[in-house]
């Protein structure tokens, strides 16, 4: 596609409003809300056009915003009522089907959907929308659905528990395009708007690299890079000359066995293997090593590329069979596990 096109993201939000949800109802608003002011932000510094739809779905499913400029959005005060059961598969039904009449003429399209439910489909068979009456061909004509979609779409939803996740993946969403957030609780909804945000900063970056749509939207760790993606995020090897990897032979202070190895240790130089989930700070440099040629790559694209925004988030070690991730170390007394290799720059 032509370096001028536009970008153009179509963001839904598909936001259960059965009955259960009405403890959260005010911080549902709350966390729509900040979404949105979220992506106005980030569209104007991205210079991304973004659109954004919002369905409400109950006992049937109603679209209360569609593909409106994220620059001229209202609240969802006045939009979002509560009552009623979970139309759940009619409303990821309707949403896409909906969504695709949208034209796409001139300009480079995207569609991201989020659906947030707080329990399980009941309600889609009685459901005006639904196209057909038997549950179980209704999660397959979801599954059919996705199977199908372009690589411009996305499609990810947010379940409240195992069994949802169990659920959602019997309808072909892919395993890393659900997440489990708590909803007992506001400071549950909460963290899955930062879920949300996290995902949505993530696909943006992404598109400037001309990724179009994503099966990991919510993985931050090592599932989500390979070769694809490095090469999508435009990144470039370090010089070999420029960094050294030294087994750790045992459990040790960083500076210390820096150190040991012969080396002159510099706060910010040396990078410690993930081995364990943590949180990385915002300011914290990622580098990636791709296991078979031990090329490093560096810098903030090796950021993007795990899909970390700019903000302290937590990250997992994830199995991933060609790449390891490496975090800086600023502190002189960072732990090493012993088994791991630390990434020292010269």
């Amino acid at each position: 596609m032509a370096g001028n096109q536009n970008y153009i993201n179509h963001v839904a939000l598909v936001l259960d409003a059965s009955s259960s949800m009405s403890h959260l109802s005010r911080k549902v608003v709350e966390v729509a809300d900040q979404q949105i002011a979220y992506l106005a932000r980030r569209s104007r510094e991205l210079d991304q056009e973004t659109r954004v739809t919002v369905y409400v779905f109950a006992d049937k499913v109603e679209c209360v915003i569609y593909d409106k400029d994220v620059l001229r959005m209202p609240s969802l005060k006045e939009l979002y009522r509560v009552g009623g059961m979970t139309a759940l598969l009619a409303a990821a039904l309707k949403s896409q089907r909906e969504l695709a009449q949208t034209a796409q003429l001139y300009g480079d399209h995207s569609f991201l959907t989020f659906v947030l439910t707080d329990g399980q489909e009941n309600a889609s068979h009685h459901c005006p929308d639904a196209p057909a009456r038997d549950p179980r061909e209704l999660a397959e004509a979801v599954a059919k659905m996705i199977e199908t979609q372009e690589d411009n779409w996305t499609l990810a939803v947010l379940v409240p528990d195992q069994m949802g996740r169990r659920e959602a993946m019997r309808c072909g969403f892919p395993k890393d395009n659900i997440a489990i957030w708590d909803a007992t609780s506001t400071q549950g909804l909460e963290e899955a708007g930062q879920v949300i945000q996290q995902a949505t900063e993530k696909f943006m970056v992404g598109r400037t690299r001309g990724i179009r749509g994503s099966r990991a939207v919510f993985s931050t760790g090592a599932e989500a890079v390979n070769k694809d993606t490095i090469e999508a995020a435009g990144l470039t090897p370090v010089d070999p000359s420029g960094y050294q990897l030294i087994p750790v032979a045992r459990d040790a202070a960083i500076r210390e066995w820096v150190i040991e190895s012969g080396h002159t240790y510099r706060t910010g130089g040396a990078f410690y293997q993930l081995s364990k989930s943590e949180k990385i700070q915002a300011r914290k440099q990622i580098a990636v090593l791709e296991k078979t040629t031990d090329r490093v790559y560096t810098g903030p694209e090796a950021r993007a590329l795990l899909g970390l925004p700019d903000m302290e988030v937590r990250v997992k070690p994830d199995h991933n069979d060609d790449f390891t991730i490496f975090v800086q170390s600023t502190s002189v007394n960072r732990k090493l596990v012993s088994n791991t290799r630390l990434l020292l720059m010269l």
